[in-house]
């Protein structure tokens, strides 16, 4: 189903509910699940947030996702810094030195099982995200088992240098081998995290590998092109990349 591809007549329903699951280190997290009501069974879809943190925006996405037919976990991958309001939680995840990678994948890892593990999937799940979340979103992609499908939704940083717990310094793009189901890309040409030359160099790299993906640039568009609530948000293309999106993981996640 498609945007606003809806039959009038039919009965709908929703569930949405905070949830515990089994994070990175056997934490035990909350997160956020949508998923409709029936039978099913149902794809299944993680939401890795961005910065600021586990905000209505990322709650919201999951309940649209939900309404064309996806059972949708956004994991709190900001938990272990305290609660609050989200950008309370940003600001204190900041002042911690962010959110570490092997966490989030861990919580990513945690979330795939739990949707596995409800009686109304169908088996696969997909990986999205925005912005932090995007770059999150390519590395699982590349680093963890049972991703479907994948989409990075203008994901900065993955050129950037970063420090593991080991002190070894490495980059998300060094994992680009890793990489093994379809990868989806929705950027904005106005961008300046990643700007047009890092979208050129990762395209150059996937396609050096042979991997399969699809990047979507978007001319008069920015950072964070879906973000309704900000100065950012661009009304055609969130609605074209929307589309994409949806038919996506239609096509890899809804298919047997």
């Amino acid at each position: 189903m498609n945007w606003n591809d809806i039959d009038t007549g039919k009965y709908e329903g929703m569930i949405a509910e905070t949830v515990v699951i089994e994070g990175f280190g056997g934490d035990r997290i909350p997160a956020y699940y949508s998923r409709p009501l029936g039978e099913g069974p149902y794809p299944g879809i993680v939401l890795i947030p961005h910065m600021p943190g586990w905000d209505e925006m990322i709650r919201e996405t999951c309940r649209r996702f939900t309404q064309h037919g996806y059972a949708v976990i956004a994991p709190d991958i900001y938990a272990r810094v305290g609660k609050g309001r989200p950008d309370e939680v940003a600001k204190k995840s900041r002042e911690a030195g962010g959110v570490k990678d092997r966490s989030v994948m861990g919580d990513t890892s945690g979330s795939l099982d739990y949707l596995r593990s409800q009686l109304n999937s169908n088996g696969k799940a997909g990986v999205i995200g925005m912005c932090s979340g995007g770059r999150h979103a390519f590395l699982a992609a590349c680093e963890l088992e049972g991703i479907d499908a994948a989409v990075d939704c203008w994901g900065g940083g993955v050129f950037a240098e970063v420090e593991d717990e080991h002190g070894e310094i490495y980059r998300a793009v060094d994992s680009a081998d890793g990489l093994n189901c379809p990868l989806l890309g929705i950027f904005g040409n106005d961008d300046q995290h990643p700007d047009p030359e890092d979208v050129n160099e990762l395209e150059r790299i996937l396609k050096e590998k042979g991997k399969d993906y699809t990047f979507y640039r978007y001319d008069g568009a920015g950072h964070g092109i879906w973000y309704y609530d900000k100065p950012m948000y661009r009304q055609a293309q969130a609605m074209d990349s929307w589309e994409k999106v949806l038919d996506f993981f239609g096509e890899w996640l809804k298919t047997q």
